[in-house]
C-alpha cells in the first residue's frame, strides 16, 4: 500500500527532518569508511615499503665511499685465491677504501677480475679507482706466473723482470740439479716440474719459491692420478710435446695417441718442436740442417723414443690427454691452418697415411702461402 499522507503540516515537517537526518548519517558513515580505507591503505603501503626495504637494504643504505683520489702512498698485496670479500676487508683495514660494500659493489658493477700481486695504491681512494688498478694485471708486482706450456727458460726470463726478487739466484737454482727440491724421477731437471700458477716471490728466497712450484706440481700429479716413478716423467714428456705441437685442447688426446703409436712401431716421433727446444729456438726458426743434426739429443727426427726431459711445463688438459689418449691408428698430423689451428690426422694403412700426410702438407703450404 502507498504511504499514508501526513495528517498535518507538523507531521510533514517531522518526516522531512527524519529523512534529512538519515541522509546526513549515511553521508557521515560513508566519509568515515572512506577515511578508514585510505588510512589502512597508507599504513599497508608503508609497511610493505618497509618490508621491501628491509629485504633490499642495499637499495636504501647509503654506501660509504671516499671521493678520492687518495692521500698517502701504500703497497697493497692480493694473494692467490683471495676473493673480492676478503680483499675488501683488507682494503678497509689499510684505510684504502671506506667500506667493504663500496669495493664489492664496484667489482660487481665493473664485472672485474682481480689479480694477485703487489699494487701501488693510496689511502682514502674511491672504490672504483681501486678496482681499476687491481683488475689491471700490468700493475701487479711481486708475483711470478707460470703459464701452461711455458719452457723453463721463459719462467726464468719472466722472473728476471721482477723487483724485490733475487732472479739471478733463481736462474742458477733452476739450471742446477734440483737437489733437495726435485723428486728422483725428474732426473735433475726442473723442466716440466713447475706447476702452472701465480706465486708470491716478494722478498722470498729463490729456493723457497722453486720448492713451492715443485710441491704444487707433485700435488697436482697425485690429484690427477699420474703414476709415480719413471712413468710420471714420461707422462710429463708426452704432455709437453702434445701441448707444444698443437696448443689446442681438442687435439691433445689425438697427438698423445700419435706419440704412443709411433713409439710402439719403433718410429721416430718426428716432432719439430722437440728439435727447436734442444736448440733454444722456435719451431718456425728451424733450418733443414738443424732438422738433420743428430748431435741434438732432442732431435726426434733422428733419435727414437721420448726426449731426455719434458720440453715445457704442461697444463692439466695436456697431462690428462697423456694419461688417456684417444683411440685411433693415427701416425701423422699436420696443422693445415696456422691461423685457426685446424689440424688433420692420417688414418689407415701406412701407405695410405703417407699419402694423406703429403696431401696435408700441400694444404698447409697453400694456406700458409695465402696467409703471407
Amino acid at each position: 500500500m502507498p504511504p499514508q499522507p501526513p495528517a498535518s503540516r507538523s507531521e510533514m515537517r517531522r518526516r522531512r527532518e527524519r529523512i534529512r537526518r538519515r541522509r546526513l548519517i549515511t553521508a557521515v558513515a560513508a566519509v568515515v569508511v572512506i577515511v578508514l580505507v585510505v588510512a589502512l591503505g597508507v599504513t599497508g603501503m608503508g609497511k610493505l615499503k618497509a618490508w621491501r626495504d628491509a629485504r633490499n637494504g642495499s637499495n636504501v643504505t647509503v654506501v660509504q665511499d671516499y671521493s678520492g683520489p687518495g692521500d698517502e702512498d701504500v703497497t697493497f698485496t692480493v694473494s692467490s685465491g683471495q676473493g673480492a670479500g676478503e680483499i675488501a676487508e683488507n682494503l678497509v683495514k689499510a684505510d684504502i677504501v671506506k667500506s667493504a660494500s663500496a669495493f664489492t659493489n664496484a667489482v660487481a658493477a665493473a664485472d672485474a677480475t682481480l689479480y694477485p700481486g703487489s699494487f701501488a695504491l693510496k689511502t682514502h681512494m674511491k672504490a672504483s679507482d681501486v678496482v681499476a688498478i687491481l683488475s689491471d694485471q700490468s700493475k701487479a708486482s711481486g708475483f711470478l706466473e707460470v703459464k701452461p706450456g711455458e719452457r723453463l727458460s721463459d719462467v726464468i726470463a719472466n722472473a728476471s723482470a721482477l723487483d724485490g726478487f733475487d732472479a739471478a739466484a733463481f736462474k742458477s737454482l733452476l739450471e742446477g740439479d734440483g737437489s733437495g727440491i726435485l723428486p728422483s724421477e725428474a732426473g735433475g731437471s726442473f723442466e716440466g716440474w713447475l706447476e702452472p700458477g701465480v706465486y708470491n716471490v716478494q722478498d722470498r728466497k729463490a729456493a723457497d719459491v722453486a720448492k713451492d712450484m715443485v710441491e704444487a706440481r707433485i700435488a697436482k700429479l697425485d690429484e690427477l692420478g699420474v703414476p709415480s716413478g719413471s712413468k710420471r716423467e714420461d707422462i710429463l714428456k708426452i704432455a709437453s710435446i702434445a701441448e707444444a705441437e698443437v696448443n689446442s685442447e681438442e687435439y691433445y688426446a689425438k697427438v698423445t695417441r700419435v706419440i704412443d703409436n709411433r713409439i710402439e712401431q719403433g718410429m721416430t716421433l718426428g716432432m719439430d718442436t722437440t728439435v727447436a727446444y734442444g736448440l733454444g729456438i722456435k719451431a718456425s726458426e728451424l733450418t733443414d740442417a738443424q732438422l738433420a743434426d743428430d748431435s741434438n739429443p732432442y732431435n726426434t727426427r733422428v733419435h727414437t723414443g721420448l726426449t731426455p726431459t719434458p720440453i715445457s711445463n704442461p697444463g692439466d688438459n695436456a697431462i690428462k690427454a697423456a694419461l688417456n689418449p684417444e683411440e685411433g691408428d693415427w701416425l701423422f698430423f699436420v696443422t693445415v691452418n696456422l691461423k685457426t689451428g685446424e689440424t688433420k690426422f692420417t688414418t689407415g694403412s701406412l701407405d695410405q697415411q703417407n699419402a694423406q700426410f703429403e696431401q696435408y702438407v700441400k694444404e698447409y703450404k697453400t694456406n700458409n702461402d695465402n696467409a703471407n
